[in-house]
């Protein structure tokens, strides 16, 4: 697989143990992984990268920007537009998952999460 052809995954959540599971996770399944410790990082990390992530996971309780912000954000850029974005989240409440679909939200996983479940979410919406 060539540079070019390695998926890159954005994860922002502020659990320095969930993103090191995510990384390990990810990485194990041939992605390269690139984080944000909370929604304004996460924003940061990805307007600053050399390469755009193919798909972005994000947690929605976090501190100085939610999940939602970080949705309505990234639909907000027309050259990120595109992105499926993954909430990653402790959060069931359906008013919340319709919130975050309404914002521009692909998917939804409950954390604790399915290392299998993950990976075939990304695949899914990757292709």
């Amino acid at each position: 697989m060539t540079e070019s052809q390695i998926l890159r995954v954005l994860t922002i959540d502020d659990s320095r143990t969930m993103q090191s599971m995510l990384r390990t996770t990810l990485e194990g399944a041939g992605y390269e992984v690139i984080q944000g410790n909370d929604g304004i990082e996460g924003l940061e990390v990805l307007e600053a990268a050399a390469l755009p992530p193919a798909v972005i996971i994000t947690d929605i309780n976090m501190p100085r920007l939610d999940g939602f912000g970080v949705i309505e954000a990234v639909r907000k850029k027309d050259h990120f537009r595109h992105l499926p974005i993954i909430v990653l989240t402790t959060e069931s409440d359906q008013e919340k998952k319709a919130r975050a679909r309404a914002a521009g939200a692909t998917g939804w996983i409950i954390k604790p999460f399915n290392s299998d479940s993950l990976v075939s979410a990304i695949r899914r919406v990757t292709q």
